[in-house]
């Protein structure tokens, strides 16, 4: 990064004040703020918090300061116990919440009001204060007593049934969904309220109000999955999970992933663009190995943009991956060329484990990894740390996690601020556009020059529209975004709302479901900007806009003559937010990335399965486009913040896999304290202990149902739901310890048992009885079935120009002063190519028809 020496050490939430009053559910998100360099104090009840008894733990020792759960989550973070059953320490958590600029909770419904310290009464004392909450299934709906874990949540959510392996022959699935380990619905509810506070700091910024933020964690996980859920609501088509790929309305007859001598993994794909036929031909040359390939003709399925594990299917594209598994099965883990092939533009990369990134030197040149002094211990241990570089703030890596009541003596004191957190000016904007809901939108007068792509990044500037930015999306025709995915059904909504069956789709890349998904309420232009009147273009569109933000490689801009040099020549104070899949700073910031790459890159691929032998399950959809859009969109929200305070624009290297490695940090920290390299644990509960905890067959076709049970009332709730008291009383799982001793016969006895029942009633039959447990949910179960989502509103309808009204996902994050809108300002679904050509070169550049007219006639727009 040029400017890297400039870059400040404060974080853009220096003088913010959080008081987290959380268990896992909201730890990741405090974790996110006290990194972006808020002061997070965390109260704890006595005896501390619940987190402190999930494991590992350091050296295997159960204790509370030892849990590396703990650790990780809560790193950064100040501790205070304090007992809210006792009057006088209610009045201490007042005096605390008083001083504070957010308080983050995730306590149990009512809890908070059954002390007197509801949030209407807390931020009546503090008009100023932004309360977010975060919740299992929301405050209301028949399933808002319900419980949760994260095995039910994305099994219910949809993700498990994304994930997995293969059918057998024939088509039937003989193995379970397979829950993504580790604790990936907190990481993904937890990004988005960490988006929706920093959009609430800057509502408040502007106009001195507080409100309270609300996040589900159903929801917010219900909507995370890729191309299933629109391709339910277009065309009425389910998707099929696979190893290590995405699913598909078909199962592909061939792996993208590719076994070493050694045993070890590498994902090899045969590419989807002209020249790579060639590429992967010249590569098995140099070793010898291209025997039985046609050079001639290609393998490569050309024609749209495909993610990898999507392209069509051809005899000639399984011949080339059969020569593509000879190869690699030459070489053991160390040794496989991926680094050959991507240097010639193919997306290979090896499947790694998360200690190997905290081992290697770009992560490390990047700041993603940290060593963290633990004094009492006379050691240092290896952390995740950062999610991206910037060069007018940085990530903040702090103390290690609090021991318990550390701080008790020092959260009281005093603060000063050296930044104002709130606008002196502040007050209700007058004249200001209302959105549907009748209220402000957070962002005011922000415009941002879009050139994202892939979901990635586009992504994430869609949550910076829906929190009122005006974003104008710039798209070259012979570069077009991702625009041909769960596309429009023939005979339009009207078809959709008759059918009893999967419809065709349409073929006009202006009526991709996908994409109209990804890209509701911006703006689009047409514009080349490598056409010198369309680069003077772009340079008049910086000049008026306060974000610049691309998912292009690293180096695209720049040779455009658009880089952050020349961009703050043009507007001093922009702010240019980049996204790649393995940042530009570093070592691999030319390497190829789409979602599963980065997947791989990241360790979440290998994290995810059945326990070796079996071969990784990884993820059925580009996990880290979603996640690293949330922390895209986190990063533009908090760069505005900065430049709020302190008038101050800057550059943001930003990157998918360093999000990857931030969610995986308890791995990376249990190899550094213990020298545990990660190994998989199927659908099981190991360190927050549980039995029974698995995926369990139900009656009718690939249906099944998680049941978690933590406590010894919730086995015993269990076996009086299944009519088997008599297994309460079994020696063998009479106690936890029992029962996790022996999950082979406890699962095979529950799993017989819920075998003939119907998944949603055995369901709500346990969850009635108090024991946590959730239906592995498709995209028709979620949109059709689910009462809860329906309840908490999850999709809006929006209509778009040429594609029409259709339902799309809504922020989860309910915002009581100024909620966010999918449609964003302009109310309406994703532009069409170059829709808004004439409002953008017109009313806001000023040129004429005529000029417009002579712009598209030179090939400019």
């Amino acid at each position: 990064m040029g400017a890297q020496d400039e870059r400040s050490t404060r974080g853009p939430l220096t003088g913010i004040r959080v008081v987290e009053l959380a268990d896992e559910q909201a730890e990741y998100c405090g974790l996110t703020l006290a990194g972006l360099g808020a002061d997070v104090v965390k109260v704890e009840p006595p005896g501390g918090s619940p987190t402190r008894r999930i494991g590992p733990f350091y050296q295997d020792r159960e204790d509370r300061e030892r849990s590396l759960f703990f650790w990780q989550y809560n790193r950064g973070k100040r501790s205070i116990v304090l007992d809210l059953r006792r009057p006088d320490d209610r009045d201490r958590f007042r005096s605390l919440v008083a001083t504070a600029d957010v308080l983050l909770e995730s306590t149990p419904r009512g809890e908070l009001d059954g002390c007197g310290l509801s949030a209407n009464m807390l931020m009546q004392q503090s008009p100023t204060l932004i309360v977010a909450r975060m919740s299992p299934f929301g405050d209301h709906g028949p399933w808002a007593d319900f419980k949760g874990s994260d095995l039910v949540h994305l099994a219910l959510g949809g993700v498990m049934m994304n994930c997995g392996y293969d059918p057998a022959p024939g088509g039937t699935y003989d193995l379970p969904p397979i829950a993504p380990q580790m604790w990936h619905a907190f990481h993904i509810a937890g990004e988005q309220l960490a988006m929706a506070i920093i959009a609430a700091l800057l509502f408040r910024w502007r106009t001195g109000k507080g409100q309270y933020l609300s996040c589900a964690i159903h929801e917010a996980v219900a909507k995370s999955t890729e191309v299933d859920l629109m391709s339910w609501v277009m065309r009425r088509v389910l998707v099929l999970r696979q190893t290590c790929r995405h699913a598909r309305e078909t199962v592909s007859p061939h792996p993208s992933i590719v076994h070493t001598k050694d045993g070890r993994w590498v994902m090899a794909n045969l590419g989807t663009r002209p020249g790579e036929s060639a590429a992967l031909v010249g590569l098995l040359e140099r070793y010898g190995m291209a025997a039985g390939l046609d050079t001639k003709q290609s393998v490569v399925a050309h024609g749209s943009r495909f993610v990898p594990g999507t392209a069509p299917t051809t005899e000639k594209r399984d011949h080339a991956m059969e020569a593509v598994q000879r190869f690699v099965r030459a070489f053991t883990y160390e040794n496989v060329p991926w680094r050959e092939a991507q240097e010639a533009g193919m997306l290979w990369a090896p499947l790694r484990k998360p200690h190997e990134n905290a081992m290697d030197p770009h992560w490390l040149a990047r700041q993603s990894c940290t060593d963290v002094e633990h004094p009492e211990l006379g050691r240092t241990f290896r952390y995740a740390t950062s999610k991206w570089l910037a060069t007018g703030t940085s990530w903040s890596v702090g103390r290690r996690a609090p021991l318990l009541n550390e701080d008790a003596g020092t959260v009281i004191l005093p603060r000063g601020r050296d930044l104002p957190v709130i606008d002196a000016s502040a007050r209700a904007p007058v004249g200001e556009g209302l959105s549907p809901h009748g209220k402000l939108f957070p962002l005011g007068n922000i415009r941002i020059l879009d050139f994202t792509w892939f979901l990635a990044s586009a992504g994430g500037t869609r949550f910076l529209s829906a929190f009122g930015a005006e974003s104008i999306k710039v798209e070259l025709k012979s570069h077009p975004d991702t625009r041909m995915a769960a596309m429009a059904p023939v005979g339009g909504r009207v078809a959709r709302e008759r059918a009893t069956g999967p419809l065709p789709g349409v073929t006009d890349p202006d009526m991709g479901g996908q994409f109209n998904n990804k890209n509701p309420g911006k703006r689009g232009i047409s514009l080349n900007v490598r056409h010198p009147k369309g680069l003077e273009i772009a340079r008049r569109l910086v000049a008026m806009s306060d974000v610049v933000a691309e998912g292009f490689s690293p180096g695209v801009l720049d040779s455009w003559g658009l880089g952050y040099d020349a961009l703050r020549v043009i507007k001093p104070d922009i702010i240019y937010v980049q996204q790649s899949g393995m940042g530009a700073k570093g070592t691999y910031g030319r390497f190829r990335t789409v979602g599963p790459i980065a997947n791989s890159f990241a360790g979440l691929s290998e994290m995810s399965g059945l326990p070796e032998p079996a071969m990784p399950a990884g993820w059925g959809y580009s996990y880290l486009d979603w996640m690293g859009a949330y922390s895209f969109a986190l990063a533009i929200l908090t760069a505005l913040f900065h430049r709020a305070r302190t008038g101050e624009g800057q550059w943001v290297d930003a990157s998918q896999s360093e999000v990857g490695l931030f969610i995986s940090g308890t791995t990376i920290l249990d190899w550094s304290a213990n020298g545990r390299i990660w190994s998989r644990y199927g659908n099981r509960s190991p360190y927050k202990p549980a039995a029974p905890h698995n995926v369990y067959p139900c009656a009718g076709d690939d249906r099944w149902l998680t049941i978690a049970c933590f406590t010894d009332a919730e086995w015993r709730a269990l076996t009086e739901v299944a009519g088997h008291p008599e297994w309460a009383n079994d020696g063998r799982f009479k106690e936890l310890a029992g029962r996790l001793a022996h999950q082979d016969a406890l699962d095979a006895l529950v799993g017989g048992w819920t075998k003939s029942r119907d998944a949603y009633e055995a369901m709500l039959a346990l969850q009635r009885a108090g024991v946590p447990a959730g239906v592995c949910q498709t995209a028709a179960d979620r949109c059709d079935h689910d009462p809860q989502l329906t309840a908490l509103s999850w999709l809006t309808e929006v209509t778009g120009t040429k594609i029409g009204r259709w339902p799309l996902a809504e922020v989860p994050v309910k915002m009581s002063e100024s909620p966010a809108y999918i449609g964003g300002r302009i109310d309406r679904g994703a532009p069409c190519y170059g829709e808004d050509n004439h409002y953008v070169y017109g009313e806001l550049l000023g040129m004429s028809s005529q000029e417009i007219k002579a712009l598209a006639e030179e090939g400019v727009i």
